[in-house]
């Protein structure tokens, strides 16, 4: 499978420590340093989405909270039946 996909250089200064930890890590997965940083910021961006998505989320349900009615009709449906 072929990508084109499009790469830029950048420049990015670590200090010692984590540049030694990010070479150990590399070297680990048996990956490059650069594929580590790309995958490590990819993790990092999908993170803050979530973190994002979580507090839109939880603003909404204090701006508009569930009625107690509407909870008691969720539990029943989320209810394990007993034996």
């Amino acid at each position: 499978m072929e990508y084109n996909v499009h790469m830029e250089t950048i420049q990015v200064v670590l200090d010692k420590d984590l540049l030694h930890a990010a070479d150990k890590a590399a070297k680990r997965v048996k990956i490059n340093r650069s594929a580590l940083i790309r995958d490590a910021l990819r993790e990092h961006l999908k993170r803050l989405r979530t973190d994002e998505l979580e507090a839109r989320d939880r603003r909404g349900f204090e701006q508009h909270p569930d009625s107690a009615g509407e909870l008691a009709l969720w539990e029943q449906v989320a209810a394990w039946p007993e034996d």
